[in-house]
């Protein structure tokens, strides 16, 4: 007891209870997937509230000098049946709504086994273990102290639990606008409580009543041909009437409301109210017809695409070991587990994160959690290692085929928690697009792979676009960086017009006879058009020619500079259609299995080509007159006249309109450069030019070099010693990092961007400092050459080794997989089930990974 005594005497100051705003890690290892169901336990830091594995915690200890640890070990055991069922509990309750942590949602808190929980006191670096009982013999005050703190651990919930039971709600909705001074007119129908219809085609389902004038009608045709045929949406464009109501879902607890207006589903506080002006009672309401989160899943499952795309119907073989582990899905988590799947097939990640472990593990900070290097290697190494590649343990009740082959998997929480952190998108629960995942992972790698290899390098290749003036002749090359070739769908060359053509008459004969569509026919389009459309010259009619001083049309074409390791093609099937909204194109695409793409290298300059001159064209003020050429007006006699453009220094932006796109949603720098490359002409062309550079990379990027208005502060506040900080942890220089966040107001995120677009600039300073002597830029031009970044290049030809599939109506919703080539079979990770496959639904990739074929 002596030894005891003295062991917790000398660690009892670092002892901590946690507070409200400390993250306890205890379900989780910080470097590995280890937990406390893993046979040697979890221990937590009770200062710190990390937790570690066996193999890690004595790391931790020689890092912090940290020596009290929690050890928690838990055996789990499935509840009986009569713990389940007993007459003590209420039956379990399926879930009504897609949401988790509210009402009738999925209960989190509902425990689906019991666990046989054993506590221990562990002191390093003897691995001195103290039971709970153990602490009887002890003073009052040691024990009171130490017995409240292993008490508040426990209790306290995990940091991975806050993160999953955080109240998500797929449906939630906002207060409409319109809910509070709603006009209702006078004099309008009573409507009956059934036997509804609409008011133009005698539609009687799917039908909507407009609020303000009592109105039925049939709501929007959805994208397969059912549904109603617009006539409510032509009321509200008709009488600008904004709110409406779903019939047949009213119940005594709201309805579906949707309004015009606003363009979504919304909560009107005061339906009631509204009812009642058409003599409705809410109150005796009964729910007839579905909800439209019911229609959206029904609609999601009725896409041919999911069965094909998951292979369903056949029994796939279960595949375990290295590289075939699982990823739990942690809410809409799949289109990160697949991106993550394929990320980690390559060779130069494994070598940079998991061969590179320890290393990256031995430099991590006192948070491992917080570090971006750290979780990727973590996630890496549990996807590599095999340890975490076993059969999921089945419940006695459960023989559900789909369930067949599931595997416990790794749930990689902390690595979603962190590259979410501060992202508007990827921090919540709501489903994401993969290929947006993609870039943001590539440009985290980015920040943290300054000082040393860069295994982005294999994506990285560069885009030759020739710009053609068709007046002078003059042409103007540039080029450009890209990890994604975009491909467009030509839809016109599809080769079963015909086909097309039938299912499209049969739809509509469907819909006039209120009949189920037919089955649904895919346009199929050849891999080839979609190349030839990438390549085929672009007609500009605003081009300013700096050979001419005026605008006019010409030619841009785009050709491969460099030819990458890996080919990333994304297929465009997201697209607007006349109204905005997202939509899919249900199309089948021929993707080859082998690529030849020599014929689109580009060749710089041509014999007989004459060069554009380097002007950078007049930026327009607000009082300058518009004419219709935008930045020219005409004189009389129809010649040029002179622009009157402000300095290029220091341009002004129609500030309105920048703050008109920033109202819509979309990102505040984006806006600024709409206006400014549109020469402040006003919002429309400001909008045309956002949705046409919605897919650059560097669209939310700030506007920079000489052109960047002058509105960007250089002055002001000295800039905030952590983000300072921060910057030059990513091999970035004091004064670097400084004049960063001097340009940007001192704003962290915004400063590393500007880094990085400001990256040339940045490494010509740094080999200036260099020949000076200056050693704090070392690291920069050491990590990329004032010549730019690196980029690998090679023959252009490939084979498919991995494509990443979508099944749904847009990617706000629906389900992401992936089929990757591994030992020369094709194999497919479905979250935590991965199998070999059967049928590659190659046709109906999303985003496809080509390697270049070794010569």
């Amino acid at each position: 007891m002596g030894d005891v005594k003295d062991a917790l005497l000398s660690v009892l100051p670092t002892i901590r209870l946690p507070r409200a705003g400390d993250r306890v890690h205890k379900d989780e290892c910080a470097y590995t997937f280890h937990t406390p169901e893993t046979d040697s336990g979890l221990y937590i830091c009770m200062n710190t509230f990390l937790g570690f594995g066996r193999p890690y915690v004595e790391r931790q200890y020689n890092k912090t000098g940290q020596r009290a640890f929690l050890h928690l070990k838990r055996t789990a055991k499935m509840k009986s049946e009569e713990s389940n069922s007993g007459t003590g509990d209420p039956p379990r309750k399926k879930p009504t709504r897609l949401a988790i942590g509210m009402e009738g949602g999925f209960d989190m808190s509902e425990e689906q086994c019991e666990y046989e929980e054993v506590v221990k006191l562990v002191i390093l670096p003897e691995f001195l273990e103290i039971p709970r009982d153990g602490l009887l013999g002890l003073p009052e005050m040691v024990r009171d102290r130490v017995s409240s703190a292993i008490d508040a651990i426990l209790s306290a919930d995990s940091a991975s639990r806050k993160q999953e039971i955080q109240a998500w709600d797929g449906e939630v909705r906002q207060v409409s606008k319109h809910a509070f001074n709603l006009q209702q007119l006078e004099g309008v129908p009573r409507i009956p409580p059934c036997g509804w219809k609409c008011s133009v085609c005698d539609l009687r389902e799917n039908l909507w009543l407009n609020m303000t004038d009592g109105a039925i009608l049939c709501g929007r045709r959805y994208f397969d041909g059912s549904g109603g045929n617009n006539h409510a949406l032509q009321h509200y464009q008709e009488t600008g009437y904004p709110l409406a109501v779903k019939l047949g879902t009213i119940t005594p607890d709201g309805g579906d409301v949707y309004s015009y207006d606003e363009d979504d589903m919304v909560l009107d506080p005061n339906l009631a109210e509204h009812l009642s002006h058409f003599g409705i009672d809410m109150m005796k309401m009964q729910k007839t017809d579905k909800t439209m989160t019911e229609l959206e899943i029904d609609m999601n499952q009725r896409i041919g695409e999911w069965e094909v795309i998951q292979e369903s119907g056949v029994q796939l073989q279960p595949l375990y070991g290295s590289g075939y582990t699982g990823i739990q899905n942690l809410g809409n988590s799949c289109y990160l587990n697949s991106t993550m799947q394929v990320i980690f097939s390559i060779p130069a990640f494994q070598r940079k994160y998991v061969e590179r472990m320890e290393q990256i593990f031995q430099k991590s900070p006192a948070d491992p959690t917080q570090d971006f290097n750290t979780q990727v290697a973590k996630l890496g190494n549990g996807m590599l290692s095999g340890e975490y590649s076993k059969p999921a343990v089945e419940k006695d009740n459960d023989t559900a085929p789909e369930h067949k082959g599931l595997q416990d998997g790794i749930a990689p929480r902390m690595f979603k928690a962190l590259v979410g952190k501060g992202h508007p998108e990827f921090s919540t629960n709501r489903q994401q697009d993969a290929q947006e995942f993609f870039l943001h992972f590539i440009n985290m790698v980015e920040r943290n792979c300054r000082s040393s290899s860069n295994p982005n390098e294999v994506f990285r290749f560069l885009v030759e676009e020739k710009i053609k003036c068709l007046v002078s002749q003059k042409v103007k090359y540039t080029q450009r960086v890209e990890y994604i070739l975009q491909l467009p769908v030509p839809m016109e060359a599809a080769l079963n017009k015909d086909e097309l053509s039938a299912y499209e008459q049969c739809r509509l004969q469907a819909e006039r006879e209120h009949r189920p569509p037919p089955e649904l026919v895919r346009a199929r389009i050849p891999f080839t058009s979609c190349l030839e459309a990438f390549a085929a010259p672009e007609q500009l009619d605003e081009f300013w020619s700096a050979a001419l001083q005026a605008k006019s049309n010409a030619l841009k074409t785009s050709r491969f500079a460099s030819f990458p390791d890996y080919l990333v093609i994304q297929i465009k099937k997201f697209t607007f259609g006349l109204d905005w909204v997202p939509k899919k194109l249900d199309v089948s695409i021929d993707v080859p299995d082998e690529l030849d793409l020599s014929e689109f290298r580009g060749g710089g300059l041509q014999g007989g080509e004459e060069e554009l001159p380097d002007v950078a064209p007049p930026l327009v003020t607000p009082d300058e007159p518009k004419g219709s050429l935008g930045f020219y007006g005409l004189d009389d006699d129809d010649s040029y006249c002179s622009p009157h453009f402000s300095s290029p220094t220091s341009p002004v932006l129609d500030e309105s309109v920048v703050t008109q796109l920033v109202e819509m949603g979309f990102p505040a720098e984006a806006c600024r450069k709409a206006v400014y490359y549109t020469g402040n002409s006003g919002a429309e062309a400001a909008m045309t030019w956002v949705m046409s550079h919605m897919d650059d990379p560097d669209f939310a990027l700030p506007l920079s070099g000489a052109s960047a208005p002058s509105s960007v502060t250089t002055g002001g506040d000295p800039p905030s010693e952590e983000h300072v900080a921060t910057i030059i942890s990513m091999g970035f220089s004091q004064e670097q990092a400084v004049k960063a966040l001097r340009a940007t107001n001192n704003n962290l995120e915004r400063a590393v961007d500007w880094i990085f677009s400001h990256i040339d600039d940045l490494d010509a300073e740094a080999a200036m400092d260099l020949s000076e002597g200056r050693s704090a830029a070392e690291s920069v031009s050491e990590s990329l050459p004032a010549a730019g970044p690196r980029v690998r290049d090679g023959a252009g030809r490939y084979e498919l080794f991995a494509f990443i599939s979508h099944m749904g109506t847009s990617t706000m919703c629906g389900h992401y997989v992936c089929h990757i080539k591994k030992e020369g079979r094709w194999v497919i990770y479905n979250d935590q089930k991965v199998c070999a496959s059967e049928k590659p639904p190659k046709d109906l990739g999303y985003i496809y990974f080509y390697q270049r074929i070794q010569s």
